[in-house]
């Protein structure tokens, strides 16, 4: 065999051969290099979903803390202590009620009247005819006034002292629909009729 039949030969085997090896090597290192990437690929995306799914969760759980630190954990403001209570009270109500509600004679010292001080309120309102009370001390209504009376004439105090006669240590009560006279401490619960409140004490 010349030289020139062995140069073909080798051609021959070179192209069939060496041909599909350096495909087959380049499609491997390809398919390596693919497989890399992806892998980096999902790698990364699988880091940043992590990382992404912590944030949320973190952000979750703060949530959660702060909505559970709020309801377990009484606010001060809520829950005010001694004289803040007190303060908070007065303020709120813009004043103090009388509770139960008193009335007296002129010798009764007026203010705010309680269970252990039964002082005679003089910030009576009625509920009935929404007047407030008015009071004449050492007074007593005359038998002559009726409803019409205090109808026309409330609250012009002139006119009223027509129908009051002078009794000393008692106390006389009267908005637009109601009268009364007394010279004791009286519960108002123990005169229904009367449809007088206490209107708060500023002082």
């Amino acid at each position: 065999m010349d030289d020139d039949d062995l140069d073909e030969l080798l051609d021959e085997v070179e192209k069939k051969f060496c041909r599909n090896v350096s495909v087959c090597s380049s499609a491997r290192a390809e398919s390596n290099e693919d497989r890399k990437d992806k892998k980096h690929s999902a790698t990364k995306q699988n880091r940043t979903m992590s990382s992404d799914t912590e944030d949320i969760d973190s952000f979750l759980e703060e949530l959660l803390e702060e909505d559970y630190s709020d309801s377990t954990s009484p606010k001060p403001e809520q829950f005010p202590k001694g004289d803040e209570m007190v303060k908070k009270l007065s303020t709120q109500s813009g004043g103090r009620k009388c509770c139960p509600v008193f009335i007296g004679g002129s010798s009764v010292t007026n203010g705010v009247g309680t269970a252990t001080s039964k002082r005679s309120c003089d910030q009576l309102r009625c509920t009935s005819c929404d007047f407030r009370v008015l009071t004449f001390d050492d007074c007593e209504w005359d038998s002559s006034c009726d409803y019409l009376f205090l109808r026309n004439n409330m609250p012009d105090c002139q006119k009223l002292k027509s129908k009051l006669k002078k009794r000393r240590a008692f106390r006389s009560y009267c908005c637009q629909c109601s009268w009364f006279s007394t010279s004791e401490v009286t519960d108002l619960r123990e005169r229904p009729l009367l449809r007088w409140v206490c209107g708060k004490h500023h002082d």
